[in-house]
């Protein structure tokens, strides 16, 4: 149950949650002291920055689309150079208002149970023993700001539900046709949905949320506090919002957590923040340095402690293969991708240079064959990531000398290093590095700076000094 310092009031007109206390309170002073207890730049493990996770949706990955086909490949996975694996929602689907022909799997209907179309409990619990033994963990998607229509808790339970004004249970983006928003002003569904957290901590190592800005922040310190009990060590990564998405809600009344509130709960974010920078690059609908400029500014506006998702695509976003057609380029921006601060995120099927993004919808499997191989470079990057302590303890800067190359740095101490990351082929690079001839850690061949100048054949180049 709630504490009382955890009791929330309402409104079901403007859809707003807040807290239940009077100004100068002994409650709202412990609810300021509880605040100060969970800012997670004092609690977030700063390896993580160091770690590459890899998103699976299980559906799609294979023929068979089930766990026993994806343990089978784990080996395959893990020589990537993988700590986590991340599955998107494992859970039996709703079929009231589904998209496609088999559901999205974001509608979901039971939060305790596993799709019988993936396998058994059985075989989940194969599958995450499977990726233990290989030295990785697993993430699972935790999908609480919705379900589907039809599902158990809109059956048993309806008054947790969001409640349109004509009594029917609704959602409050409207065009998210297959599911109907929880109402967290319930205490008895923050107990449902923390014992159900519980009971997936006993499988996973972590947990992905959707849409976390739209549950209440108290509820995700709660949640956090009770699940360490159970599995302490817990990775929670918040699946934070784009800007004008944040403001679109909030104009309407709806509230929404920033990715600074969310990092009280979270130990990473995704980089939406700066999404429409990065693909307007990608696409150059706008110059380079309005993406890099956009990147160092989250060295200062959030916590020291602060991890980012960096990922080029994912299962919400097209393929990165796609967006850069150009295979040099694109070797160029996984590069980067690798030497960027924060997690590394794959999505099943980039390592082959993947065009076609398939549908949440449907049975639509990866097609492995690809336009580009990235499996050797990303190996190697891999290693570099995992290994160096640059990129958990340095100062991250990046900038662009020409508006056609990155050129990015850590500094550590008396240690730098360099990524020079050509977009367009071949180029003279400026750098601030003294003359010399270096090695080129992602190549393994020399590499010479003359007159701050530095000369690449269209490959990345990261250079220690």
């Amino acid at each position: 149950m709630l504490t009382e310092a955890e009791t929330v009031l309402y409104d079901r007109g403007r859809g707003c949650a807040f807290p239940e206390t009077g100004k100068g309170t002994v409650t709202q002073k412990k609810q300021k002291e509880n605040r100060r207890e969970h800012v997670m730049a004092e609690k977030t493990n700063l390896d993580l920055r160091n770690r590459v996770m890899y998103m699976v949706f299980v559906r799609n990955y294979s023929r068979e689309g089930t766990f026993r086909r994806l343990q089978e490949d784990l080996p395959r996975i893990q020589s990537l150079g993988v700590d986590y694996i991340w599955l998107l929602p494992i859970q039996p689907l709703g079929v009231k208002n589904r998209k496609g022909t088999l559901g999205s799997p974001y509608a979901i209907r039971d939060y305790r149970a596993v799709n019988p179309e993936y396998g058994t409990m059985e075989d989940l619990r194969a599958l995450t023993d499977a990726i233990h033994e290989l030295g990785m963990k697993c993430i699972l998607d935790v999908v609480y700001n919705h379900t589907s229509p039809d599902s158990v808790l809109a059956a048993e339970h309806p008054e947790w539900f969001y409640h349109k004004e004509d009594g029917s249970l609704g959602n409050r983006i409207g065009d998210w046709s297959d599911i109907v928003d929880l109402d967290y002003s319930h205490p008895e569904l923050w107990d449902y949905q923390i014992e159900t957290l519980k009971m997936w901590a006993e499988y996973f190592d972590g947990f992905r949320c959707d849409v976390a800005p739209m549950v209440p922040l108290s509820f995700w310190l709660k949640a956090r506090e009770e699940v360490e009990k159970v599995h302490p060590g817990m990775v929670w990564i918040a699946e934070s919002v784009e800007p004008r998405f944040i403001l679109w809600n909030r104009e309407r009344g709806i509230p929404v957590s920033s990715d600074s509130e969310l990092y009280q709960a979270f130990d990473i974010c995704y980089d939406y923040d700066i999404s429409k920078e990065m693909s307007d690059a990608m696409l150059g609908k706008a110059p380079l340095s309005v993406y890099l400029e956009a990147m160092n500014r989250q060295e200062w506006i959030y916590g020291q402690n602060y991890i980012k998702l960096r990922n080029l695509e994912n299962h919400d976003r097209n393929r990165a293969a796609a967006l850069i057609p150009n295979e040099q380029a694109l070797r160029s921006w996984t590069a980067f991708l690798y030497f960027a601060k924060g997690t590394t995120l794959l999505y099943a099927g980039q390592e082959k240079g993947v065009t076609h993004h398939p549908s949440l919808f449907d049975r639509d499997t990866v097609d492995w064959k690809g336009t580009a191989d990235l499996t050797e470079e990303i190996r190697l990057l891999s290693g570099l990531k995992r290994k160096d302590r640059v990129f958990r303890e340095g100062a991250f800067s990046v900038s662009t000398p020409d508006e056609k190359n990155i050129v990015a740095s850590y500094v550590c101490g008396e240690e730098k290093l360099t990524g020079i990351f050509p977009l367009h082929g071949a180029a003279s690079v400026s750098v601030q590095l003294p003359d010399g001839t270096y090695r080129n850690l992602y190549s393994g061949k020399n590499a010479d700076v003359y007159e701050n100048v530095i000369m690449t054949d269209g490959e990345p180049v990261i250079i220690r000094t």
